[in-house]
């Protein structure tokens, strides 16, 4: 390392002498530091696999064929991590200028930047706008088992003894399906009441009395504490809210499960709502047409509710902004462009009046262009210099540190980076801003040979009770490859939604990727094995993205005693600076599902 550090652009390989960008000198330092840090954090190796999941050889190495990681990789974290250490400018050199200068120059290129690109450009169709972005990739990060419901849940070895998939049928009754769970003859008689006739919790409180009481629960506190539900009911509902929320239902508030049962009753069954269900989404557990208007939730809702008697035409107040906006909802409704499911690409005034997307429009970077992209550019200083220079931008190339001039500037960026990008910040904000909680995700793609093993086995989107991936599909591509995805929730739920982040984190980040390929590979060999699939065989490639600084988390309870009467962090968080608008999805009281709204906010303020 004493090498290193004298002579940081060149280093001896054995057998070979090549030379090393600053930005390879940077990664090596985040990821050494980064890994010290988390090793010295619970005494873990950097390199130490989850304890649960299939067993792996020690040395195990991708397959063949694998494609490797994409996401939150080390190539885009390290300048952010280095600059979170300290480190960066010991270690970048002088900025260099590169004489150019935009309208607007947008930090981010997630929901929340690309939205905050077009809005500017729809209301000044000639001006000149550049997005910068860390990541050396676009349009990935996904949440959720596509629109549709789960078609069966894999109650795992993991969880139960015995390991078992279980299919909900079209005309299934609830009887049909619970009989066939690997639990306990108390936890089936439990699940099946709580589907069929739960009683009113709450016989002496008001309905305001009774949401503020399921306010102040998790789901899993609910079942147990409440309802007195056998364990095991617990450990087959835990995974129910990971595709929407990014954490179990140790995290996830018993309000808004009743809000999201309900709400499906008024809206319809989307993104955000991703439960066990038969195809017929019309039927209740029974198989009949009754519905939750009698009480009984159907066989993809949070069981427990039925018998409390509340108001199934309004949420509650204490409902999270993402469960009033998809109570709101009605069958037929356009698309929401605040869903964080919907894919992103903005339209924006082309040649001749034309609307064009905005990507396409922005990802060839060319000079003269007036969007211009620029990945795997993270921003490393933003200073408000007045006029007449306005913002000056720095960003790191993988060499250098390169500086152009804005008129104005929109940080769309992870909230907890803010800081180190504006050291002049007030105090209050920048406690604001460090607060902000960003949840790790992971998505596997993986390219199959063909689909016969899943039209055998009678699936295609199931859920799992405790594997480490909670969910797998068979994606509804027509053409093209066949793909398979496995999604992964890795905060520490148990801790709450902000620790339990942080933690997952670290275990994520410590996760080698044999590890999440080698038990892709296992939970779809589990799953489809009946089917005739074979892993060696009919797997042609695994990509992992991981994302440690996910998905943004909402304002909800029982975490946040202020929601939902405020103030909220994020308004402290969120305010202009000069002539830099700030605009992360952890910046919006809705979290990622907030991201355009506060896209829109951010223009608006620097339009003033």
């Amino acid at each position: 390392m004493s090498d290193i550090s004298a002579s940081p652009g060149r280093t001896r390989d054995p057998g070979k002498e090549r030379t090393l960008s600053r930005r390879d000198f940077l990664d090596g330092i985040a990821m050494t530091a980064g890994l010290a840090a988390v090793g010295s954090r619970d005494g873990l190796t950097a390199f130490e696999a989850p304890t649960t999941g299939p067993e792996m050889p020690h040395n195990a190495a991708p397959a063949p064929g694998a494609a490797g990681w994409h996401g939150d990789t080390a190539h885009a974290l390290s300048v952010p991590h280095a600059l979170r250490d300290g480190r960066f400018w010991e270690y970048a050199g002088p900025a260099v200028p590169t004489g150019e200068h935009y309208d607007l120059v947008v930090v981010g290129a997630g929901t929340s930047g690309l939205t905050a690109a077009a809005e500017w450009l729809r209301a000044a169709p000639d001006a000149r706008v550049l997005i910068l972005d860390n990541h050396e990739r676009l349009g990935e990060r996904r949440r959720g088992p596509g629109h549709a419901p789960y078609d069966s849940v894999m109650c795992d070895r993991e969880t139960f003894p015995v390991e078992t998939l279980v299919r909900y049928e079209p005309e299934g009754t609830a009887e049909r399906w619970i009989s066939r769970l690997p639990v306990a003859d108390r936890a089936r008689a439990d699940l099946l009441r709580l589907y069929r006739d739960a009683p009113d919790w709450f016989p002496r409180l008001s309905a305001e009395e009774k949401q503020e009481r399921l306010a102040g629960l998790t789901y899993s506190d609910f079942l147990l504490k409440v309802c007195g539900a056998h364990p095991d009911v617990e450990r087959f509902c835990r995974t129910m809210s990971s595709a929407a929320w990014a954490y179990d239902t140790r995290a996830f508030g018993a309000i808004d499960a009743w809000g999201s049962t309900h709400g499906r009753t008024h809206g319809h069954a989307h993104s955000r709502t991703h439960g066990d269900a038969r195809p017929d989404a019309r039927r209740d557990a029974h198989g009949s047409d009754h519905g939750p208007a009698h009480g009984w939730a159907r066989g993809w809702d949070y069981p427990g509710f039925g018998g409390l008697g509340l108001d199934a035409g309004k949420p509650s107040r204490f409902n999270a902004p993402s469960v009033q906006r998809d109570w709101r909802r009605r069958p037929g409704d356009p698309q929401d462009p605040m869903d964080p499911m919907d894919p992103v690409d903005p339209l924006i005034p082309g040649p001749a009046g034309a609307p064009v997307g905005l990507l396409a429009a922005a990802a060839l970077d060319r000079p003269g262009d007036p969007v211009r992209l620029r990945l795997s550019s993270p921003v490393v200083s933003v200073r408000d210099e007045g006029p007449p220079g306005g913002v000056s931008v720095g960003y790191f190339d993988g060499h250098e540190v390169r500086t152009v001039a804005a008129g104005a500037v929109i940080l769309a960026c992870w909230s907890m980076v803010v800081p180190y990008l504006i050291p002049d910040l007030p105090a209050e904000q920048r406690r604001a801003l460090a607060a902000a909680v960003r949840l790790p995700t992971v998505e596997a793609v993986v390219r199959l040979r063909d689909r016969r093993a899943w039209q055998r086995v009678g699936v295609t989107r199931t859920r799992w009770t405790g594997a480490y991936w909670y969910a797998t599909e068979l994606a509804e591509e027509d053409r093209g490859p066949v793909t398979a995805r496995l999604l992964a929730a890795p905060c520490r739920s148990e801790l709450g939604p902000a620790e339990g982040a942080a933690e997952g984190r670290r275990a994520l980040f410590r996760t080698p990727y044999r590890f999440l390929e080698h038990s892709a590979r296992d939970q779809l060999a589990r799953l489809l094995g009946p089917g005739g699939f074979d892993p060696d065989r009919d797997i042609e490639g695994v990509e992992i993205r991981r994302w440690g600084h996910g998905h943004a988390a909402e304002y909800g309870r029982p975490w946040h005693a202020f929601y939902p009467d405020g103030p909220f962090p994020a308004e402290v968080a969120s305010r202009r600076f000069g002539r830099i608008a700030i605009a992360g999805s952890d910046t919006a009281v809705g979290g990622t599902g907030g991201a355009v709204a506060a896209a829109r906010r951010a223009v608006a303020e620097l339009s003033l």
